[in-house]
């Protein structure tokens, strides 16, 4: 590879267009100098047969051509050359006119919406004036009603040069007022030609349809997910560093084989785009086309790559020259994205019945032949940002993470959705959340009376279960902040809580009251309950509300009074100042206490970290 700086600020890809042997290789040999038909095959043959790739400059635009095969057999070729160009130049020869291939040509052009071209009129040196008006006619008949409507058309013979100057002043003309692309993000290398060169490896070439490209860069190939790296970058044969939006660019790229890639791969940047093999597009029929009917098998064209596919119609048909809603199931995986145009060819045989645009590139196994799914359809036809709101709305409590939902719908929802931890729900969503929130939290007061409220996780459980635990907690903070609902731990409605009948507060202050004259010695359970008079199926309860509470504490198989444990622990520190150290024989006899009640009592007090346990002895921290 030779090295060179780029010095113009704008590149405009033209792809030529036209019947088999009208001259458009000639062409692009006369206005650059570059024979773009580099096989030896059509060499011998005199045809283009793949693509070939020549520039020019025109004041300060590079014009990229890409030269398309015309032969009806090539046309899948032709598809692959014209998925990334920004112009088109029509070549229509004046001794034979508007042919076939033109046809059909054009007509893949119209569907991938080209916006712009020039019309060459070829070959003048073999027709009288009166055939070339006749095929001026014809062309400009062809282009009626689309964007070529006024294009120039412009006389041209490569063998004698007539028209050479004009037509290169109508290439530059058009594209002076074509709109630059975005070097805006991430990178998107359709690949058109894998090769090896000597002393370099893999080189794959395609023309970058977004972003830009950096040697030394760190990519993924689509749709293998194989990271690959470049190690060098190439426009039109100069070496430069970086690689900006619309140039037809060469890739040398490191650790991986020629072997490994194909036409139709995907160079991008990890995580820019997903692999799919199912979407939901809108399509439109040629005129002159063949009906398509549901379950029909077709051949999908996007970028540079060719699938096989299933088309299935909310219609049972589509007459040519109609519109439909359909779902594409492709048999192989492509990388797609909402508001990429494609070809549809009849499987047998090979010829052009129409195209389309992806409306949602990542649908769900849902029926589209009910009245939920034509709905749908008409949502997915509107602006990104609807149809965003559509696909959270359809996520449901999941939600859609913002960067997938950015991939999928090329926008984020405007209006009516929120965002919580890196994820997009919509709010009706939320909404009818939060609401089944605080049901579910009134029913359980109602449910459970003794209980401060919901515990949390259970909370979260019962009506967030499919949701990310992150709106969960927004949700809770959301409405504790409105004042809504309480607690951390257990959830609860405000003013709702422990509700005691009068016998229920006896006797919980009959328990209590038990466990506090015990103190350092307290009963078990059912002695405390027969003291306070209180049968033991009550009393169980109000224990178990007595614990949560935390006015009983449990140390070890033992329960005593928050006030008796808190008593012991400022006792046991304000003797650090007397003694240093208290062993076993000296707490039994300083609290009147048995084994029973010291040893579990001790290792309370060294969990506190009031103590610490050295050999028999406990020293008071």
């Amino acid at each position: 590879m030779t090295k060179g700086e780029m010095s113009v600020a704008k590149s405009v890809v033209i792809g030529t267009a036209g019947h088999i042997d009208h001259g458009k290789s000639s062409l692009v040999l006369a206005l650059t100098g570059t024979d773009p038909d580099r096989l030896k095959e059509e060499k011998a043959r005199g045809i283009t047969i793949d693509l070939g790739f020549a520039h020019t400059r025109a004041g300060d635009v590079d014009l990229a051509f890409v030269d398309v095969p015309g032969h009806e057999r090539f046309v899948k070729n032709m598809l692959a050359g014209v998925g990334g160009i920004d112009a088109v130049l029509l070549v229509i020869a004046a001794d034979e006119s508007v042919m076939p291939q033109t046809r059909e040509h054009f007509a893949i052009c119209r569907l991938l919406r080209i916006p712009r071209g020039v019309i060459a009129l070829s070959k003048t040196d073999l027709a009288d004036a009166d055939t070339r008006e006749i095929a001026r006619l014809e062309a400009r008949a062809l282009v009626a009603g689309s964007p070529l409507e006024d294009a120039p058309i412009v006389p041209v013979s490569a063998r004698t040069g007539e028209g050479l100057e004009a037509l290169r002043a109508a290439l530059a003309a058009m594209a002076a007022a074509a709109a630059p692309r975005t070097g805006e993000g991430a990178p998107r290398l359709p690949i058109d030609r894998v090769f090896s060169m000597r002393g370099f490896g893999t080189v794959v070439t395609g023309t970058l349809t977004q972003g830009s490209l950096r040697a030394d860069a760190e990519l993924i190939l689509l749709p293998q997910g194989r990271p690959v790296k470049v190690r060098g970058l190439q426009v039109h044969g100069a070496a430069q560093p970086v690689a900006g939006a619309g140039r037809r660019v060469a890739v040398n790229l490191g650790g991986i084989d020629v072997s490994e890639i194909h036409r139709g791969d995907t160079l991008s940047a990890p995580g820019a785009f997903d692999v799919t093999r199912r979407i939901d597009v809108a399509v439109e029929l040629l005129a002159d086309g063949k009906p398509l009917r549901h379950g029909a098998r077709v051949r999908f064209h996007h970028g540079t790559a060719e699938i096989l596919a299933r088309v299935a119609l909310v219609d049972a048909e589509v007459e040519p020259g109609q519109g439909a809603s359909a779902r594409i199931r492709l048999e192989s995986p492509a990388v797609l994205a909402r508001g990429d145009r494609f070809v549809l060819r009849q499987y047998s045989p090979p010829i052009t019945i129409g195209g389309g645009v992806v409306l949602d590139p990542l649908p769900a196994r849902t029926p589209i032949r009910t009245a939920a799914g034509r709905r749908r359809f008409e949502r997915l036809a509107g602006p990104d940002e609807d149809a965003a709101l559509m696909f959270v709305e359809e996520a449901r409590a999941a939600g859609i993470e913002s960067g997938a939902l950015r991939r999928r719908a090329g926008a984020l929802p405007r209006g009516d959705a929120i965002e919580v931890g890196g994820a997009v729900f919509a709010a009706a969503v939320v909404r009818a959340l939060e609401s089944r929130l605080l049901a579910d939290l009134a029913a359980y007061h109602d449910a459970q009376p003794l209980a401060e409220g919901m515990p949390r996780e259970e909370a979260r459980a019962r009506v967030f279960g499919g949701a990310p635990p992150a709106l969960f907690d927004a949700t809770v903070e959301r409405l504790a902040a409105a004042g809504q609902l309480t607690g951390r731990g257990r959830l609860a409605l405000p003013g709702r809580g422990v509700s005691l009948n009068a016998d229920e507060a006896r006797a919980q202050d009959a328990i209590a009251a038990a466990f506090r004259t015990a103190a350092f010695a307290p009963p078990d359970l059912a002695a405390a309950a027969a003291a306070a008079g209180v049968a033991p199926p009550l009393a169980d309860r109000m224990t178990k509300l007595l614990l949560r509470q935390k006015t009983l504490v449990r140390v070890d198989t033992l329960l005593f009074h928050a006030e008796t444990l808190q008593r012991l622990k400022q006792d046991v520190q304000a003797m650090k100042g007397s003694a240093a150290k208290v062993d076993v024989a000296a707490f039994k006899t300083r609290y009147g206490v048995s084994r029973k009640y010291a040893i579990p009592l001790l290792e309370w007090l060294d969990r506190e970290r009031v103590t610490r346990r050295v050999g028999d002895a406990r020293v008071i921290l």
